[in-house]
């Protein structure tokens, strides 16, 4: 008897335990592009080992971006962009974003469909923090989440982004950065 009392609590907890994990989904290969548009040049770049997470009933969101998984097409680029004039990523070896769907009940996670929802919080690049909200969209299809945001990273430069010391250098970067970030869960 106590044997199956036992095998009852234990059950119990697995359920319980099985329920809060799926509250909170976490994917490692979310991708997310950087795109800037220069009178030199467009740049471009993929990022595909972004961790992400968001969780289904709290409507929290983390995104943990490595600097250094961003790919160019060129490899100078990538240099330029990983060196300490511009991103540093030796010292700031992470961009990261914490915040919350504001429009949660908008969302029903057991049906499929898709959802616009407008997503706040903060983005951190090199140390600086500043308040964003934007713009997203989350599917569910057969039970997978989906979620997708295109947004601008308006004043680099205030994140501490190597601002161009020259004129001719100020043709090269540009100040405003156009984000896609996908994740699938």
């Amino acid at each position: 008897m106590k044997t199956i009392k036992k095998l009852n609590i234990l059950a119990m907890a697995l359920l319980v335990s099985t329920g809060v994990f799926a509250q909170k989904q976490i994917t490692k290969t979310a991708h997310v592009n950087i795109f800037s548009s220069t009178v030199a040049e467009d740049i471009s770049a993929d990022n595909y080992v972004t961790m992400t997470s968001i969780n289904t009933e709290t409507g929290e969101m983390l995104f943990s971006i490595p600097v250094q998984g961003f790919e160019f097409k060129k490899s100078m680029m990538q240099r330029h962009f990983n060196n300490s004039n511009f991103m540093d990523s030796k010292q700031f070896p992470k961009i990261k974003f914490k915040g919350k769907i504001d429009d949660l009940s908008k969302v029903d996670f057991t049906k499929d469909g898709e959802y616009t929802v407008t997503v706040s919080g903060d983005l951190t690049i090199r140390a600086v923090t500043k308040s964003i909200t934007e713009k997203g969209t989350i599917s569910i299809a057969n039970g997978k989440i989906t979620t997708t945001s295109v947004f601008i990273v308006k004043g680099i430069f205030d994140y501490g982004v190597g601002k161009p010391t020259s004129k001719k250098k100020a043709n090269n970067v540009a100040e405003n950065i156009k984000v896609t970030v996908k994740a699938q869960f």
